[in-house]
C-alpha cells in the first residue's frame, strides 16, 4: 500500500508542476483534465501526509519507551502510543478506502427514473413524494435536475416521472437509490385510519456519451405529436413532442420538455444510450455470477431496498440494515448519512474481493 501511495504522491506533484506552467492554460480541455486529476490526488495526499505525520510520532514514542529511564518519561510514552494507534487504524483504513478503484461512471451526470408500483393512487403519491425527496437533495448539492417526461396520476403524484441530473458526481451520489422503495402509511383517502403499504422503483442511469453505446440509426424509428401540458401558444401549433422506438430492444421512449423537435429527439436518443448502457451492464453483471454480484450495486429495480414507515417516522435500508428515525428530514432531502453508509458498505466489500 505504501508504495502505491508514493506513486500517487509523486504523480500529485508532478501535476501541481504541470499546472504551473503558464502555457497550459491555452489548452483548456488539458487543464481541465489536469484540475480535475489534481483534486482527486490531493484528497488521497492529504490523508496520506496525515498518516506518515502519525506513523513518525508512534516511531519516536517507541523510542523513547526503549531508551528512556524516567518513569514519567516512559508513561508518557505509552499514553501516546495507546492514542495513536487507533488514529492509525483509522487512516490506514481510509487510505485503503480510497486506493479501492473507482467507478468510471461516478463523475457523470445521470438519468433518474421513478414509477409507481403496487398500491394504486397512493403509489402514485408516494413516487411524487420520492420525487420531491430527490429534488431537494440535488438543490442542497448543487445538481441540476431536468424533467424530461411525466405521466400525472389521477390522485396527485406521478404514475411515471423522468429526470436528468446534471452536475459533477450526480451518479456517484445517486447510484445506490436503485430498487424498489416501499412507503406504510396511512392514505389520505383511508376513513378508518388503516396503515397500508404502497411501493415506486426508482432507476438511476449514468449519463452514457455516444462513443459509450453505438446504435444504428436504420434500428430506431420516430413520431411527433404536439406537446401536452402548459407550454404557451406553441404547444398547440407545432409537432415539438418526440416517441423513439428501438426496434431491436423494443424500447420506447417520449420526450416533450425541449421547445423544438431537433432537442427532443437528442434528448430522447441520449435517454435510450443510457437505457442500452444498462443491459449491457446487467448482462455483464450476469456473467459474473449471482456469489460475485453486490447485494449493494445490483441496482435490480425489483429488489425491495428501503422501507418509509410514517407512523414510526422510522426509514429502514435492507441492503446495510441501517435504520433511522428521522423520516421528515430525509423526505426533505436530508439522504447524506443513507448514502455515505452505502458507499462504506460498497468500499468494504469491493476491498473484500480484492483481498480474495
Amino acid at each position: 500500500m505504501v508504495e502505491r501511495l508514493e506513486d500517487i504522491k509523486h504523480r500529485f506533484e508532478e501535476v501541481g508542476q504541470l499546472l504551473a506552467q503558464p502555457d497550459l492554460i491555452k489548452d483548456q480541455k488539458k487543464f481541465s483534465q489536469l484540475s480535475k486529476e489534481y483534486r482527486d490526488l490531493e484528497k488521497i495526499v492529504t490523508v496520506y501526509n496525515s498518516y506518515l505525520r502519525i506513523v513518525e510520532n508512534q516511531r519516536q514514542a517507541r523510542e523513547v519507551l526503549e531508551k528512556e529511564k524516567d518513569p514519567d518519561m516512559r508513561e508518557l510514552a505509552k499514553a501516546e502510543l495507546d492514542d495513536l494507534a487507533p488514529q492509525i487504524e483509522e487512516l490506514s483504513r481510509k487510505l485503503k478506502e480510497m486506493l479501492v478503484p473507482k467507478d468510471p461512471n461516478d463523475d457523470k451526470g445521470a438519468l433518474l427514473e421513478i414509477r409507481a408500483g403496487t398500491g394504486g393512487d397512493e403509489a402514485a403519491i408516494f413516487a411524487g413524494d420520492l420525487f420531491r425527496m430527490y429534488q431537494r437533495f440535488c438543490d442542497q448539492h448543487g445538481l441540476k435536475l431536468t424533467v424530461l417526461d411525466l405521466t400525472e396520476g389521477t390522485a396527485g403524484g406521478y404514475k411515471e416521472i423522468i429526470s436528468s441530473v446534471e452536475g459533477e458526481g450526480a451518479y456517484g451520489l445517486l447510484k445506490f437509490e436503485s430498487g424498489v422503495h416501499r412507503v406504510q402509511r396511512v392514505p389520505a383517502t383511508e376513513q378508518q385510519g388503516r396503515v397500508h403499504t404502497s411501493a415506486a422503483s426508482v432507476a438511476v442511469l449514468p449519463e452514457v456519451e455516444d462513443v459509450d453505446i453505438e446504435i444504428n440509426p436504420a434500428d430506431l424509428e420516430f413520431q411527433t405529436a404536439r406537446s401536452s401540458g402548459a407550454g404557451g401558444q406553441n404547444v398547440n401549433k407545432v409537432e415539438t413532442k418526440v416517441q423513439l422506438t428501438h426496434k431491436p430492444s423494443g424500447i420506447v421512449i417520449t420526450c416533450q420538455v425541449e421547445r423544438s423537435q431537433h432537442a427532443n429527439r437528442e434528448r430522447a436518443l441520449q435517454m435510450l444510450r443510457a437505457k442500452l448502457y444498462e443491459i449491457e451492464v446487467e448482462k455483464q453483471q450476469s456473467q459474473m455470477g449471482a456469489a460475485r454480484r453486490s447485494m449493494i450495486r445490483s441496482g435490480d429495480r425489483s429488489e425491495k431496498i428501503r422501507t418509509y414507515n410514517y407512523p414510526q417516522s422510522r426509514v429502514t435500508d435492507h441492503r446495510i440494515g441501517l435504520t433511522l428515525y428521522n423520516l421528515p428530514a430525509i423526505m426533505n432531502g436530508d439522504l447524506d448519512e443513507i448514502i455515505e453508509q452505502l458507499r462504506i458498505a460498497d468500499s468494504a466489500e469491493k476491498m473484500a474481493e480484492g483481498t480474495q
